[in-house]
C-alpha cells in the first residue's frame, strides 16, 4: 500500500500543514510519497524530502503549474493516481481547491477534513459545524482525503527522501492566473501562530481592534476575528476564524467580545487553552473556555495590556 501526499506551497514557501498530512498518512500505514507541483520548486522539494517518514518526493516542475491552478495540477495527480491506495492533501485553501477536481475526474467520493484515522478505510470527520463526528468508511479503490491539520501532530524534519521528477501534463487551457492580492503583517500567520487574540462583534468598531493588536504584539500573537466582526467590516476577511474561515488550534486562544456561535467554535475549540472576555455571563463561549472573565472588554483589555 502506497500513499501520496500533495504538498501545500505558495511557490515560494513550504506549507507546514503538509507535515500534518504526512502524519495522517503515516497512521494509515504504507510507503508515503510527496508530490510537489509548481514552477522552480526545487527548494520546496528539498524541504519536503526532509519530512520524517517520506520515502520519495515527486517533483513536477513546469511553468503552467506556477500558480497552483487546479485545472493544471489535477492531471499531474491523475497520471500517477493508480499507483496509490490513498491520496491526501491538507484541508487548506490549496488542498481544497485541487482535491475535489481530482476526485470528480477520478469518479470517486472524496472524504473531507478528517480528524482521526481508524484504519486504512475508516476515518472520523466533523459534521454540523463540529456538533457531531461522523465515522465514515470508504470502499473506493483510491481514497481521496483532505486532512484537518490541527488534528494531527506534525512529523519531524530529519529525513532524507529521494527526489524524482514527475511529468507535467501541459496547460489545460481552462483557466488562467490573473493576480493575487495578499495582506502582509509582521505578526505570525493565523493558522500557525502559537497564540491568537480574536475580537468579535463586541469590539463595536474596527478602530477598537488596535487594543487587541497592542496585546497581540506584546504576546507575539496573531490577530483573528469572528465572522460577525468581519461581516461588519471591522477587519479583513483573512482574519476570520470559524467554520467558514480559518481553523486554528494554538497553545493559547483569547476570545474578546465573541459570544461563541457554533460556527466560530468549530474553528478554534481545539485550542490548548481558551480564555474568554465577555460582559454577558450567558455567552456560549464560556462553555468551552478554560478561563472566563465576565467584564467589559473596554476595561479589561487595557488592563491586560498594561499588565503585560
Amino acid at each position: 500500500m502506497a500513499i501520496l501526499v500533495l504538498c501545500d506551497h505558495d511557490g515560494a514557501a513550504y506549507g507546514s500543514a503538509t507535515l500534518n498530512a504526512i502524519a495522517a498518512a503515516a497512521q494509515i500505514g504504507g510507503d508515503v510519497d510527496v508530490l510537489v507541483a509548481g514552477h522552480n520548486v526545487g527548494d520546496i522539494a528539498s524541504q519536503a524530502a526532509k519530512a520524517d517518514g517520506v520515502a520519495r518526493v515527486l517533483c513536477a516542475d513546469s511553468a503552467e503549474l506556477a500558480n497552483g491552478l487546479a485545472e493544471n495540477i489535477a492531471p499531474v495527480i491523475l497520471a500517477i493516481a493508480d499507483n496509490y491506495s490513498h491520496i491526501l492533501a491538507p484541508a487548506t485553501t490549496y488542498g481544497k481547491n485541487i482535491m475535489p477536481r481530482v476526485a470528480a475526474l477520478k469518479d470517486v467520493a472524496q472524504i473531507s477534513d478528517i480528524i482521526e484515522v481508524i484504519d486504512a478505510s475508516t476515518f472520523k470527520r466533523p459534521i454540523y459545524a463540529g456538533n457531531a463526528i461522523a465515522t465514515v468508511k470508504s470502499d473506493e479503490a483510491v481514497k481521496l482525503i483532505t486532512v484537518r491539520s490541527t488534528s494531527f501532530e506534525a512529523v519531524g524534519e530529519t529525513g532524507s527522501a529521494a527526489i524524482e521528477s514527475a511529468s507535467a501534463a501541459g496547460d489545460a487551457g481552462l483557466s488562467s492566473f490573473v493576480k493575487s492580492e495578499l495582506s502582509s503583517s509582521e505578526r505570525p500567520e493565523l493558522t500557525s501562530a502559537g497564540i491568537v487574540v480574536s475580537g468579535g462583534r463586541g469590539m463595536q468598531d474596527g478602530s477598537n481592534f488596535t487594543m487587541l493588536e497592542g496585546v497581540a504584539d506584546k504576546l507575539g500573537a496573531a490577530v483573528g476575528a469572528s465572522r460577525a466582526a468581519v461581516d461588519a467590516g471591522f477587519v479583513p476577511n483573512d482574519y476570520q476564524v470559524g467554520q467558514t474561515g480559518k481553523v486554528v488550534a494554538p497553545d493559547l486562544y483569547i476570545a474578546v467580545g465573541i459570544s461563541g456561535a457554533i460556527q466560530h467554535l468549530a474553528g478554534m475549540k481545539d485550542s490548548k487553552v481558551i480564555v474568554a472576555i465577555n460582559k454577558d455571563d450567558e455567552a456560549p463561549i464560556f462553555q468551552v473556555a478554560d478561563y472566563g472573565l465576565v467584564a467589559d472588554l473596554f476595561d479589561a483589555v487595557p488592563e491586560l495590556d498594561k499588565a503585560l
